[in-house]
C-alpha cells in the first residue's frame, strides 16, 4: 500500500468517529495532567502513562484491523493487569535504546527509534509477546521499511503546522487521521 493509499484509507475510515476520538483523546490528556501534582503525579504519571498510551494504539489498532468502534472503555480494559507491565517495559526498553543509540549521534537514534515504531502495534496484536519481543519483532517488520515510515510522518508537516495556526483546534482531525494512518 502506498503512502497514499493509507492516507485515502485512513480519511474515509476516521469518517463518522471523531467525536469518539475527541472523547477518548481528551481522556488521555487529562490524564496526563497528573503529571502537574509534584510527586504523586510524577510517580503516577511514570508507572502508568505507557500503559495509557499503549491502550491508545490498541484503540486505533483494533479500529483499523478489526472494525472496532472506538470507545473510552478500551483505554481500561479487562486484560489491564497482563498488559500493563508489558507496555511499561517496552516502553521503558523503546526509551533506553533509542536513548543509547541517540549518544552515538541524533540520526542514529531516530533511525532506531523508526525501527521500534510498529512495536506497540505488535503487542496489540500478540498480547502473549513480552515488550522485547514486540521490540524484535518491529525491528524485523520495519527492516527496508524505515524511509517509508519517515516519509509518511513527514507528510503531516503541513497538517501539523496548519493545526498550530488554528491554534491546536485541526488536531480533532488530525490525532485521530495522524494515529489511523499510522495504524495502516
Amino acid at each position: 500500500m502506498t503512502r497514499t493509499e493509507m492516507k485515502e484509507k485512513s480519511k474515509k475510515q476516521i469518517k463518522g468517529h471523531i467525536a469518539m476520538f475527541l472523547l477518548i483523546n481528551i481522556i488521555v490528556l487529562a490524564l496526563a495532567m497528573v503529571a502537574y501534582i509534584p510527586v504523586v503525579g510524577w510517580i503516577a504519571l511514570l508507572l502508568f502513562y505507557p500503559f495509557i498510551t499503549f491502550s491508545l494504539v490498541r484503540i486505533y489498532w483494533n479500529f483499523v484491523t478489526k472494525g472496532e468502534e472506538p470507545a473510552p472503555s478500551g483505554l481500561f480494559k479487562k486484560d489491564f493487569g497482563k498488559m500493563w507491565g508489558k507496555a511499561w517495559v517496552m516502553d521503558v526498553l523503546i526509551g533506553i535504546f533509542t536513548l543509547l543509540w541517540s549518544i552515538l549521534l541524533i540520526v542514529p537514534g531516530i533511525i532506531k527509534g523508526i525501527s521500534y515504531s510498529a512495536s506497540p502495534y505488535i503487542l496489540a496484536e500478540n498480547p502473549e509477546m513480552s515488550g522485547l519481543e514486540a521490540i524484535r519483532e518491529s525491528k524485523k517488520k520495519m527492516y527496508g521499511h524505515k524511509a517509508d515510515y519517515f516519509v509518511l510522518m513527514l507528510s503531516f508537516i503541513g497538517w501539523m503546522l496548519l493545526a498550530c495556526l488554528t491554534l491546536g483546534i485541526l488536531y480533532i482531525w488530525l490525532a485521530p487521521y495522524m494515529a489511523t494512518a499510522q495504524a495502516i
